[in-house]
C-alpha cells in the first residue's frame, strides 16, 4: 500500500505535523491542508491495522483511558443494538446517531488527544481497509468502537487472515 506522504522528506513531514497542531478554525478548505489531514489519518489507519495483524487485539491499549471510553460507550450505546461486527454507515451517520455520538465524543475533550480528529474506521471487521469498507469518524468514536470490538473478539481473525505468514525454516 502506498503512503499518501510518499515523496515528503522528514522535514516536510515534521512541518506538516506542526501545522496540524494548529486550531482547525485557522484553516479554510485548502488543498494542502486537506492533504496533510489525509496523510495523518492514513498513517494512523496503517499503524492500527499493522497492530491488529501482529498482536492479540484483546491486549491492545489504544489510549491511557481505554476503560473509561469503554465504560462510557457501554452506558451510552448498550441498549442501541449496534452491530459492531458490521456497522451500517447510514445508521452511523444519521442525524439521531450523530447527535448521540457528538455528545459522547465531547465528553473526552481534554482527556483524549486529538479526540475529534478525523479517523478512518472499517465498517466490516472481516475486511481490510478499502474505500468500500471505511468511513471517517472522530478519533474518540473510532477508539470506542475499536476498543469494544477488540474486547469482544471481533478483530481476532485479522491476524489470521491478514497477518504475516511465517515461512518454514529449511534444514
Amino acid at each position: 500500500m502506498a503512503n499518501i506522504g510518499d515523496g515528503l522528506d522528514p522535514t516536510g513531514l515534521l512541518s506538516a505535523a506542526r501545522l496540524l497542531e494548529r486550531p482547525a478554525e485557522e484553516f479554510v478548505n485548502h488543498q494542502e491542508v486537506e492533504t496533510l489531514w489525509a496523510i495523518k489519518a492514513s498513517e494512523h489507519m496503517e499503524v492500527y491495522f499493522n497492530l491488529l495483524k501482529a498482536l492479540d487485539p484483546k491486549v491492545l491499549r489504544l489510549t491511557p483511558v481505554d476503560q473509561l471510553i469503554f465504560d462510557d460507550f457501554s452506558r451510552t450505546f448498550g441498549d442501541k443494538n449496534i452491530n459492531l461486527e458490521k456497522l451500517d454507515e447510514a445508521e452511523l451517520k444519521s442525524e439521531a446517531s450523530k447527535a448521540i455520538w457528538r455528545e459522547f465524543c465531547n465528553r473526552f475533550e481534554g482527556s483524549v488527544e486529538d479526540f475529534n480528529f478525523a479517523t478512518i474506521l472499517r465498517l466490516d471487521t472481516s475486511g481490510d481497509y478499502s474505500p468500500e469498507n471505511t468511513t471517517l469518524v472522530p478519533r474518540v468514536q473510532f477508539y470506542a468502537i475499536e476498543i469494544a470490538r477488540n474486547r469482544s473478539g471481533l478483530n481476532d481473525s485479522i491476524r489470521e487472515k491478514f497477518g504475516a505468514k511465517s515461512k518454514p525454516v529449511k534444514a
